[in-house]
């Protein structure tokens, strides 16, 4: 395999990449693609059996339930980034260690349902705020504190519904690779 194709395998719809100036529009739109991600997830991924959920993405990548219980951790520290910014002046987030929690028990054995189930509701709970939150809400920064950098809740609303988008298209990549779809 290439680096070109291990890159594509990776990236399936490219890397994020913020547009710098945001509009109402662009952020109504990664809204909607927070809003509608559970459902689309759930009707993809609850079908699966056991083998199936144990496939691997990609050759040395993670499989396919370790992927639906990464997004499950990874949105709910994403809402909690949100929360600490909108009540916090810049703070500093807590990072954490992805690869870590990706193979404790719960990302490795625990069924799918659990984290299929908390994506919907978290994700509730998180279009509820971004519904009520103006473009000045969106401007707020935090620091995280692995790069220094600060970060707009704007980026992170792109970041994350690109994240969805991301994770969805290697679950749906594999399965069509495998013929399960």
């Amino acid at each position: 395999m290439t680096p070109q194709e291990l890159e594509n395998i990776k990236y399936p719809i490219g890397k994020y990449e913020f547009p710098g100036d945001v509009t109402n529009t662009e952020i109504n739109a990664w809204i909607e693609v927070l809003d509608e991600f559970p459902g689309k997830l759930d009707e993809l991924v609850r079908p699966l059996s056991d083998v199936q959920l144990n496939t691997p993405y990609r050759l040395q990548g993670w499989t396919i339930r370790q992927l639906v219980h990464h997004i499950a951790d990874s949105h709910m520290n994403a809402l909690l980034r949100f929360k600490w910014t909108l009540t916090e002046k810049k703070p500093t987030i807590k990072a954490y260690d992805q690869v870590a929690f990706s193979l404790l028990a719960d990302s490795l054995w625990a069924p799918v349902d659990i984290s299929l189930d908390f994506i919907q509701v978290l994700h509730s709970k998180w279009i509820f705020l971004l519904d009520r939150m103006n473009h000045k809400d969106f401007e707020r920064e935090f620091i995280h504190p692995e790069t220094q950098e600060t970060i707009k809740l704007t980026w992170l609303l792109g970041h994350y519904a690109w994240h969805s988008e991301h994770h969805y298209a290697h679950i749906e990549t594999i399965l069509k690779k495998k013929g399960w779809i």
